[in-house]
């Protein structure tokens, strides 16, 4: 059983850190609280189940079109909404709100409510160390590690990183500055929709497809934000280990646990709302941005 949470935890905790750090990573630049994060990480895993399973074309090809797609959609979705209303925070939850539901009830319509599943993408498992680990989970852990690390590269150690890292620090100082705000922001989306598409090529043939898949991740996530800190990128991978682990134990040792995985990140939200409201790795907003 510990080879199996151990196993899990990781593929688990990965996948929510990269959703979790997109989600972060917008919220922090643009101050777009992005409600259809997960949509896109669902709208990515049926664009490649039509690629792979109705048009019959290679996984590769089926994940780089669909990762394409997610972040067109992602940059027209905030060039055309979530820009014009960003500076009021519930107008653009409720749109990215209704984006996100718009997404399910045409998968509704177009493929039907039916569960279905993506052929892995790597077949076959490897002994490590005496338990026997699908390729697949090897390939979504190692995806989602090079994923994260290829973020850490590209904030730390680009031009572009540290005028993301400007804004996200203070926006109207790094437009006195020279840095064009809207345009860095406008990247920063797309960066954000290729880490949700990101997450469903490596995660996507490891669960049931459905029009309603994008709920539990965004529950997750939100959790996970919380109790790392809004707009914090470490902040939210470490929470999304927590409750990624968190997660998995609950549906490994307790019975029926599958049933309460929801209830595992609203219990921590909860908790850290009322314990430490800035998050592990967050700060306390100051009065003036209320």
């Amino acid at each position: 059983m510990l080879e199996r949470i151990l196993v899990n935890g990781l593929v688990t905790s990965g996948t929510y850190a990269v959703l979790a750090v997109g989600f972060s990573l917008i919220f922090g630049v643009a101050k777009i609280f992005n409600m259809a994060h997960t949509a896109l990480y669902m709208i990515t895993a049926f664009l490649i189940f039509v690629g792979t399973n109705q048009l019959g074309f290679p996984y590769a090809l089926s994940a780089v079109v669909s990762v394409g797609a997610t972040i067109g959609f992602g940059l027209i979705c905030y060039a055309l909404l979530f820009d014009r209303v960003k500076v009021h925070q519930t107008a653009v939850m409720i749109i990215s709100l209704a984006v996100a539901m718009l997404g399910q009830e045409i998968l509704l319509l177009t493929l039907s409510g039916h569960y279905r599943g993506i052929a892995p993408f790597v077949t076959g498992s490897i002994d490590i160390l005496g338990v026997a680990v699908l390729y697949q989970h090897l390939f979504t852990v190692l995806g989602c590690l090079a994923t994260l690390f290829g973020l850490w590269a590209l904030l730390t150690k680009t031009n572009l990183g540290k005028a993301i890292r400007a804004v996200a620090q203070d926006s109207e100082t790094a437009n006195l500055m020279g840095i064009n705000v809207s345009r860095v922001c406008l990247i920063t989306m797309g960066i954000s929709a290729g880490l949700a598409a990101v997450a469903a090529v490596v995660a996507a043939p490891l669960e049931p497809l459905h029009p309603g898949m994008w709920m539990l991740p965004l529950t997750m996530i939100l959790a996970a934000v919380v109790l790392g800190g809004l707009g914090s990128i470490k902040g939210s991978v470490f929470g999304a280990i927590i409750l990624g682990f968190a997660e998995t134990i609950v549906v490994t040792a307790v019975p029926g646990g599958s049933f309460l995985r929801g209830a595992v990140s609203l219990a921590a939200m909860v908790l850290v709302l009322i314990a430490r409201p800035e998050g592990l790795f967050g700060v306390v907003f100051e009065e003036e941005r209320l």
